[in-house]
């Protein structure tokens, strides 16, 4: 699908403005993210006979500002709070990372030694307005954000072409093996018709679904209003409507959930945790996301392109004491660039990795140091975006270098000035930066994006030189063989964390507060599926 004019790599470096934004977490009330597809994993048993909710409307307050609500041109977490509830996908995942069928009537036919994947779509499942879903409008949902060069093009530029059958049936042909594609038919599906009518109208004005809820009203800043769909082809909603209340605030947001003001509140920072898990008529349901935040290391410039700068640093400070003290209870310490969730499902060698890490030691460090020959006026520059955590993680390194010998400074980056820096490679940027991951469920995502040398200044900007390594994340990617993939991870990521590349720091659980009212509420390890409130395994009520 690539034009010819125009590599793959430049292509992602001029589109790579967004696509970065991946990186970004959003766990902090002052952050903003970018995440993949997402939404309620929706029974697809018709449910037309039953129609609509009497239920309450569930009030659920967000962390940030939603913005838009077009998925072919990439949805930040807060935007896709909301449109996901008023999107269906073509497929979803169940209660863990499984993916299962969603508008898709069963799990793809795969040919063409895994390049070939047909995916037939149920029958009665139809969009807001009361047109059908085809599988035109499938195929236009995967193919709009390549023929439009949206931010999204690197994760869709695997598809050389997205056929339509007949009515329900769409065949995807890919330019070569691609392991993740399952997760990217995770993709939402809109309109055709609609979307192509007005394109900033259907992002900003009244996007139009085939969710089980519908947009009815949005006042930017103040709130979203969405209420559950009488012709709802999947299992209907036991509540009327959903309110999305964005209260940017955390004091403010966990205040709110106490007076009973709203329902549900998103992202419970570590110092208001407790308060939220010791009241009466509240509780914190979490789990630990599909996420990674790290500290980067410029490989390409400057001292911490040797190796032994690298370990010298790991050597200064600690990294368990500084999650204990910023991150925890609202996140857990990691020890390698793959989530909790997905280590376990991969059965990746946790305790091994977890031996890696040095115990802090300011003398070793100071030997490493001056081994390296490090310039006795060196001032570290450690580059962190808006974020309160991850600006305290870039404050116990910089302590540790200082008491190691030497200067460090560190720069908080709004998010714009933040990501245009920490990829480019140069020392006057950064000799370090702070960053995170939160997408895809699976290996590829994190390891190609974060450490393979095509991502070099689109999503990451270690410049890490190791042919081998390079070979073993690209041979992962397009092979169709489980357990080769995870061999060649293990391979890669032993490697990766012995050089420093990256110091793993901690990821966060994804976590709401929840009042006593709120019945079967459910949070799940993707981020963009939550709030979860409708799906196969459960349908939230609020019992006032």
């Amino acid at each position: 699908m690539l034009r010819e004019n125009v590599s793959r790599r430049d292509l992602l470096r001029t589109t790579g403005v967004s696509i970065p934004v991946l990186l970004a977490g959003c766990t902090s009330d002052s952050g903003s993210e970018t995440t993949a597809s997402g939404g309620d994993g929706t029974t697809t048993s018709s449910n037309t006979e039953t129609g609509g909710s009497s239920g309450a409307t569930i009030n659920i307050g967000q962390s940030l500002n939603p913005v838009r609500f077009d998925p072919i041109t990439q949805l930040s977490n807060p935007d896709a709070l909301v449109a996901n509830r008023v999107f269906s996908q073509l497929y979803t995942y169940g209660e863990g990372t499984d993916v299962v069928p969603n508008l898709a009537a069963s799990m793809p036919t795969i040919e063409r030694d895994n390049t070939r994947y047909i995916v037939e779509i149920v029958d009665d499942a139809m969009f807001h307005n009361g047109d059908p879903v085809t599988a035109e409008d499938v195929a236009y949902s995967f193919l709009a954000p390549i023929e439009e060069e949206t931010p999204l093009y690197g994760i869709f530029s695997v598809i050389d072409s997205a056929e339509v059958i007949d009515d329900t049936t769409v065949q995807f042909d890919l330019a070569n093996p691609y392991a993740m594609f399952q997760h990217v038919l995770t993709h939402q599906v809109v309109p055709k018709a609609v979307r192509e009518e007005d394109k900033e109208a259907f992002s900003t004005g009244q996007p139009i679904g085939s969710g089980p809820f519908k947009f009815v009203e949005w006042e930017e800043s103040n709130y979203v209003k969405l209420e559950a769909w009488d012709d709802y082809w999947g299992e209907a909603p036991n509540v009327s409507g959903v309110e999305f209340t964005p209260i940017t605030e955390s004091t403010t947001r966990v205040t709110n959930l106490k007076t009973g003001d709203v329902d549900v509140i998103e992202t419970i920072p570590p110092k208001l945790w407790d308060s939220v898990d010791g009241a009466s008529d509240t509780s914190i349901s979490a789990v630990e996301s599909v996420g990674y935040f790290y500290v980067a290391f410029n490989c390409n410039e400057g001292p911490t392109a040797d190796k032994r700068v690298r370990e010298a640093i790991d050597y200064s400070f600690s990294m368990d004491d500084a999650v204990d003290r910023y991150i925890k209870p609202a996140g857990v310490r990691q020890y390698g660039p793959m989530p909790g969730p997905m280590v376990e499902e991969w059965n990746m060698p946790l305790e091994d990795w977890m031996d890696i890490p040095n115990d802090k030691d300011i003398e070793q460090a100071k030997s490493l140091f001056e081994e390296a020959g490090v310039p006795a006026d060196w001032d570290a520059k450690i580059i962190v975006p808006p974020d309160d955590n991850r600006e305290n993680i870039g404050l116990s390194i910089a302590n540790g270098i200082k008491e190691a010998g030497y200067e460090a400074h560190v720069e908080r980056l709004d998010w714009g000035a933040m990501l245009s820096r920490a990829y480019t490679g140069n020392v006057s940027d950064y000799n370090i930066y702070v960053l995170g991951w939160v997408r895809y469920p699976d290996p590829d995502d994190f390891m190609f994006n974060l450490f393979h040398e095509e991502s070099e200044g689109v999503n990451q900007g270690v410049y890490y030189k190791n042919d081998e390594v390079m070979e073993q994340i690209k041979g992962a990617r397009e092979s169709t063989d489980r357990q080769e993939r995870q061999q060649l991870y293990q391979s890669a990521i032993q490697t990766l964390l012995e050089d420093k590349v990256h110091l793993p720091a901690f990821n966060y659980k994804n976590s709401y507060g929840v009042k006593s009212a709120v019945s079967d509420f459910q949070v799940h390890p993707v981020s963009p599926q939550n709030p979860r409130l409708v799906t196969s395994y459960n349908n939230v009520s609020v019992n006032r």
